[in-house]
């Protein structure tokens, strides 16, 4: 049990910028990369349920591959159930297709997708590429972000902005409460997009590791993020409120204090490692204002210390680099 607080985090702190200035971003503009944006929720809901077998086997012509992965993985229908399956799960989200977001909200997300991918062609060559971005439209409790073999898919059922309205029905927010349903903007397309390629990447093997190495594990993470969007605010990158990252910057000291004192940072206590670590609107040991999750910013400020005392690191090096060197030779004390 934690024996001792920290006051609350202090919102009405001086007020601090939610992106800091770091070195310019390498050039990326002679970085050709294939891509392709397929909108398959545009084919699909054009799908001739009167001639059902006809219209799928178009359909898979145009879309080879992702059209099984919608039908059985994120539709979760079944060869002999998909002509009882498909129609109704049509009929069900035809108000969603026509209410996605305009072109307009999405495409400069899809530049942004694009723009990540050449950055992370820079920082990590070996790496293979996705060649298209999809979009589709899928059950509201089913896949929002999926890495196939050659395609970064969309389910914008998930992105169809904060404010749509079954996000706020009381079904809605029982599957999804406001601090996860606030985040359902089309601007965390391009975040959702990178950590996909990050975890394929690099699997996240910090689990069962002290809460302060998975910490620095998931600070790394963030700053390989802000490296892929340069262009991307921190709020999305971290996912916390404006006002939930000033207060972190404006208590930092404090926020690092509070996991010495009680003596948090080698624990394995699974419970506490999701006190710190897990999504959730808040963080009750700190206090309001303190974001759930809190403990990846730590880990952010202890992988930008380590980063600035070695500056020749690669990205390539920075993650291979186990996070419990990087947290004995950061030195971090804010």
């Amino acid at each position: 049990m934690i024996s001792k607080k920290l006051g609350c985090l202090v919102l009405a702190a001086a007020v601090l910028s939610g992106c800091e200035l770091t070195s310019s971003p390498p050039d990326v503009t002679d970085i050709r990369i294939p891509w392709e944006v397929q909108r398959f929720e545009r084919d699909l809901f054009q799908v001739d349920t009167l001639q059902l077998d006809k219209a799928l086997d178009q359909l898979a012509a145009r879309h080879p591959g992702f059209t099984q992965d919608f039908l059985y993985n994120i539709l979760g229908s079944r060869p002999e159930q998909v002509a009882k399956d498909l129609p109704g799960f049509m009929k069900s989200y035809h108000d969603w297709y026509q209410q996605i977001p305009a072109d307009s909200q999405l495409e400069p997300q899809f530049q942004l997708v694009r723009e990540g991918c050449a950055y992370f062609k820079h920082y990590f060559p070996a790496y293979i590429l996705p060649k298209r971005l999809i979009t589709f439209i899928g059950p509201v409790n089913s896949f929002g972000n999926i890495l196939t073999k050659d395609a970064l898919a969309v389910g914008l059922q998930v992105y169809m902005g904060k404010d749509y309205g079954w996000y706020g029905s009381t079904e809605g927010q029982q599957l999804y409460p406001p601090y996860i349903s606030r985040r359902f903007e089309p601007a965390y397309i391009p975040v959702n997009c990178m950590k996909n390629l990050i975890d394929d990447l690099t699997p996240d093997q910090s689990q069962g590791q002290p809460l302060v190495e998975q910490m620095v594990e998931a600070g790394k993470r963030v700053y390989l993020l802000q490296a892929l969007l340069p262009k991307v605010a921190d709020t999305l990158i971290t996912g916390y409120t404006g006002a939930q990252l000033k207060a972190c910057y404006a208590s930092e000291q404090g926020i690092w204090s509070f996991f010495i004192q009680n003596d948090l940072l080698f624990s394995k206590d699974i419970t506490q490692v999701r006190d710190y670590l897990g999504d959730a609107p808040g963080t009750p040991a700190l206090g309001e204002g303190a974001p759930g999750n809190i403990g990846q910013f730590c880990g952010w400020q202890i992988v930008k210390k380590w980063m600035k005392n070695n500056p020749e690191t690669t990205m390539v090096e920075l993650m291979k680099t186990p996070p419990s060197k990087i947290f004995q030779e950061a030195k971090y004390k804010p």
